[in-house]
């Protein structure tokens, strides 16, 4: 199991040390843009993580968030996209149709690059209805890491928040990590 984090703009900084991946929250709906992507991106290259970027997918316009994601989200070979599929603090979601399609233009626009749906234990089963992950499920279950309690196969499995979003994901070396993320294995 490789060792990884997730961070947004409530970390003002974490240690990428000891880590093999950094999947970072780059926007939300078709305004939000993270204030400290290009810090965390850096900070993540520096420390030779392999990166990722997430999008907070909001219901509606689906064109639009696709096109704003990409256009904030860095495109560098090896780095991993992904679209986070929960409830909003609105009490609102995106529908599994809104999420199939946003993953599926992705792919189409970003054809190099996986594609990951991150969602948590009680979204997968209860409101998916397609077991449409793109290129692999990003499952959030605080659990023991590496044992998310979910019979579907997962790539990367978020198994704390404490003290922030800390992931495992299922591959024996960072350099197949990397490999799958571009496309060689």
């Amino acid at each position: 199991m490789l060792h990884g984090v997730d961070v947004s703009a409530h970390q003002s900084s974490f240690d990428p040390d000891g880590q093999d991946f950094v999947l970072i929250k780059a926007t939300e709906g078709r305004s939000y843009v993270n204030p400290r992507l290009s810090s965390q991106v850096k900070r993540a290259r520096d420390a030779e993580c392999v990166v990722g970027f997430h999008h907070f997918l909001r219901p509606g316009n689906i064109t639009a968030q696709v096109e704003y994601f990409l256009s904030k989200a860095p495109e560098k070979a090896g780095d991993l996209l992904a679209v986070d599929w929960e409830e909003n603090g609105e009490g609102t979601r995106p529908s599994n149709a809104e999420k199939d399609r946003f993953i599926c233009e992705i792919k189409r626009l970003r054809p190099h690059h996986k594609v990951l749906l991150y969602c948590n234990r009680t979204f997968w089963p209860h409101h998916d209805t397609t077991s449409y992950a793109g290129d692999g499920l990003w499952i959030a279950d605080h659990v023991t890491a590496g044992k998310p309690r979910i019979k579907a196969s997962w790539r990367i499995h978020q198994y704390t928040d404490q003290p922030l979003d800390k992931d495992v994901a299922a591959f024996s070396s960072r350099a197949a990590l990397r490999d799958w993320a571009r496309g060689q294995s």
